[in-house]
């Protein structure tokens, strides 16, 4: 192997010496799939774009290797052979390279000019000579030009965190006309935890290292940014999750796999800047949405199972300039480092991985700590390991803490706070406040005072509890002995995935109720000695399932004045979908239901309305928009985007 990459580095020359030779062996191994230009055939998809974003060690590998579960068989190379073989396939050149330049006429008396991207017989997309994406449909001999009218421009579509809408358009009457209208599918991804984002028409959905612009009323694809995914990197991100972007004027800002967050053209995908958060080869890594705070774009770090010291850190969203960091964990000999002990402090974890929630009027952040490493064996980490586990309210412009409410002290179970900080103004107790909803993944839901950190109220959600009788007046839990991990495995509820995870719950202030998707679970917990390395996990344990337990998605609306449950919907399933839930003030409720359909209910009751089996498997949080003055419903099933939208008559 070391004579064949030695033989790459010296390409330019192969490429001379070996250029037919290199064509024989494309012809010969590839071109009855891919095309003999590359550019897809009868038995495969075009290869000319994916190999420019390969080096070509990779292509070596994926040649020699092939990608079996894809249908493509490996073939036998030789290294005499390979150099020739790249360089042909890097002077190959995708089909219609050169752009076709259009002028097209408007309904409106408007004359379209520019590069056309993508044109069908329903549409028609136009990159204008300063940039801008124009979306054209047939009208007759002229186009009708189009975009959204409600947009969902973030994560959770608002920066409180509540996946909350007032379009109107769909109500419990007519929710049964929805219907799919498009499918849009991200090759080569892990099933996809993304939400799309929407702007100004287009749609921005994203897996590990890419991201996908689409026309939003067709999901045809405007744009593709590729990075290749980092090699030996540990952590979620290796598997390729990655949950979002973020926008904001022409900018679209995502993480990468290795801990960087860029800024990318959002009519282009041309990369405008990148900055280093963290260091992956110290098992940080990077998964979750940014988030849009004032002329500041906001970040967490990934690597809370890995030993790292989490942090959130602010960007400048014009230069990519750091502007503030938040360390989630003190160094040894600041304040409240004694809460960790001497050596759980070295690799404490409490990565800040999620995406969090902004209040503008208040000019505060609210970010989740993540759980303390390692996971579950707090030996050698005596004490309450602050922030882990924990709600950080940090000042917008400075990331200095302002408050914090830790849930789960000294946390054994993995049971980090990563779950959507959810901000509303409602009465309380005859008064108007500011309040934090937070469904947490220790079994309990929490009401708090978001200007001071004050607790209202918690109650469990969940029947399966064993850990906490319950959460006394100043925040912490009463204990029930014996629920700790033991090297025998001791049983404990709920289980490792919490009573609820990262996926999206929801409010509505038309009922006054929170919906929350929940697992009845429990798990045996197993400790174990832990030392932490470099590219490794840091776990200081295991689970296990609890025989005669059976697992149980249930979606929950909770009465946030009482903590009640209001109603409750049981699913069917395998208790393995990781699906959330969206609001809407006509009075329904969306849902990922456990057994891999597209639902929604009615907000009062649970009564089911509609449903739509997709066989998913359930990774992501649905979202609305409306595009051409039509809403749509969009959600990540799998490793596709699909969108629906009511019937035509």
């Amino acid at each position: 192997m070391m004579r064949l990459f030695a033989a790459l580095v010296l390409t330019t020359i192969a490429v001379a010496q070996t250029s037919e030779a290199g064509r024989k062996q494309f012809e010969s191994h590839c071109a009855a799939c891919h095309g003999g230009d590359g550019n897809g055939g009868e038995l495969g998809p075009g290869i000319v774009e994916r190999a420019a974003n390969r080096s070509d060690p990779e292509l070596v590998a994926l040649i020699l290797g092939g990608i079996p579960a894809a249908g493509m068989p490996a073939f036998k190379v030789t290294d005499e052979e390979m150099p020739g073989l790249i360089a042909y396939v890097r002077s190959l050149r995708p089909r219609g390279d050169l752009p076709v330049h259009v002028a097209v006429r408007t309904t409106d008396g408007r004359t379209v000019e520019g590069d056309a991207i993508n044109s069908s017989f329903a549409d028609l997309q136009v990159r204008g000579a300063d940039q801008r994406v124009h979306l054209l449909r047939p009208d007759g001999e002229r186009f009708r030009e189009v975009t959204s009218q409600t947009d969902w421009p973030g994560y959770h579509g608002s920066p409180s965190g509540n996946r909350y809408t007032t379009i109107d358009q769909v109500k419990p009457a007519n929710v049964a006309k929805l219907a799919p209208k498009w499918f849009f599918n991200l090759p080569n991804t892990s099933p996809s935890e993304t939400t799309p984002v929407v702007v100004e028409g287009i749609m921005y959905v994203s897996s590990g290292n890419e991201c996908y612009a689409l026309d939003a009323g067709t999901g045809r694809q405007v744009w593709h940014y590729f990075r290749p995914r980092t090699k030996s990197l540990n952590g979620n991100a290796g598997g390729g999750f990655n949950r979002g972007v973020a926008l904001t004027g022409n900018r679209v800002f995502m993480v990468t796999d290795s801990a960087h967050i860029i800024s990318l053209n959002k009519f282009t995908g041309a990369v405008l800047w990148e900055t280093v958060m963290a260091d992956w080869k110290q098992n940080y890594n990077a998964t979750s949405a940014p988030l849009i705070v004032g002329d500041l774009v906001v970040s967490g770090i990934a690597g809370g199972d890995e030993g790292v010291r989490g942090f959130v850190a602010a960007f400048d969203q014009a230069t990519g300039k750091e502007s503030w960091r938040f360390w989630t964990v003190p160094k040894k000999g600041e304040p409240l480092a004694e809460t960790w002990g001497e050596k759980g402090i070295e690799h404490p974890s409490a990565a800040a991985w999620f995406t969090g929630s902004y209040d503008a009027q208040l000019g505060i952040v609210y970010w989740q700590g993540g759980n303390p490493g390692p996971d579950y064996n707090g030996d050698d980490r005596p004490g309450d390991n602050l922030y882990s586990d924990s709600t950080l309210a940090l000042d917008a412009k400075t990331g200095k803490l302002k408050w914090y409410f830790q849930y789960t002290p000294h946390d054994v179970w993995d049971w980090d706070a990563a779950q959507p900080e959810v901000l509303i103004d409602a009465d309380w107790q005859g008064q108007p406040r500011k309040l934090l909803l937070h469904a947490n993944r220790n079994g309990f839901f929490y009401v708090l005072d978001r200007t001071n950190g004050k607790m209202l109220l918690a109650q469990p959600f969940v029947k399966k509890l064993t850990w906490a009788k319950e959460i006394g007046p100043d925040g912490r839990p009463v204990l029930i002995p014996n629920h700790t991990p033991t090297k025998e495995g001791n049983t404990t509820c709920p289980a490792v995935e919490g009573a609820t995870n990262w996926f999206s719950p929801s409010y509505s202030p038309m009922t006054g109720l929170y919906y929350v998707q929940t697992l009845e679970k429990c798990n045996i917990y197993v400790k174990s000695d832990a030392n932490w390395e470099a590219g490794k996990a840091f776990f200081g344990g295991t689970v296990r399932g609890v025989p005669g337990d059976n697992p149980q998605k249930v979606l929950r609306a909770i009465d946030i004045h009482t903590g009640k449950i209001r109603w409750e919907l049981r699913q069917k399933g395998r208790a393995e979908s990781w699906g959330g839930t969206l609001a809407t003030s006509t009075g329904l409720v969306f849902l990922c239901e456990d057994s891999g359909a597209f639902m929604a209910v009615d907000a009062t009751n649970g009564k089911m309305l509609w449903n739509f089996q997709l066989n998913a498997n359930w990774k992501a949080s649905p979202m609305t928009y409306v595009f051409d003055n039509k809403q749509y419903f969009a959600v990540a099933a799998g490793s596709d985007i699909v969108a629906f939208a009511m019937a035509e008559k």
